[in-house]
């Protein structure tokens, strides 16, 4: 299993790089817009328009980036926080068990942006 994990590891950190950049740029204001000024009415959405835009086959992809690539980015995240608290002994099975619900929640995801 580690062996498979070593292989994998340049595709997992792109993975992760995307998944950092994501959840550093577009996330915030994500939620600063949608989460916190459009309930206090200091930014009016149209909600035909937003739906629109998510139909939309880029505005799809946009969406499932903005899903998918943070769950790769956390799965890393934990799998190192692991290691570096000694878990090297279970390194393969945490790794495999991480990335494998991230790749079932990117699955989702693109499961949901589908369905829009």
């Amino acid at each position: 299993m580690r062996a498979l994990m070593l292989k994998l590891e340049p595709i997992i950190w792109g993975l992760f790089g995307g998944g950092m950049f994501v959840g550093a740029l577009l996330l915030p204001a994500f939620v600063l817009v949608l989460g916190v000024l459009a309930p206090l009415g200091v930014v009016t959405l149209d909600t035909g328009a937003l739906f629109a835009l998510a139909r939309h086959p880029l505005g799809r992809l946009v969406c499932l980036v903005t899903i998918a690539l943070p769950l790769w980015a956390g799965a890393h995240q934990l799998r190192h926080i692991f290691l570096d608290f000694g878990g090297l002994r279970y390194d393969g099975f945490l790794g495999a068990l991480l990335y494998l619900l991230a790749l079932l929640g990117s699955a989702l995801g693109i499961v949901a942006v589908w369905n829009l």
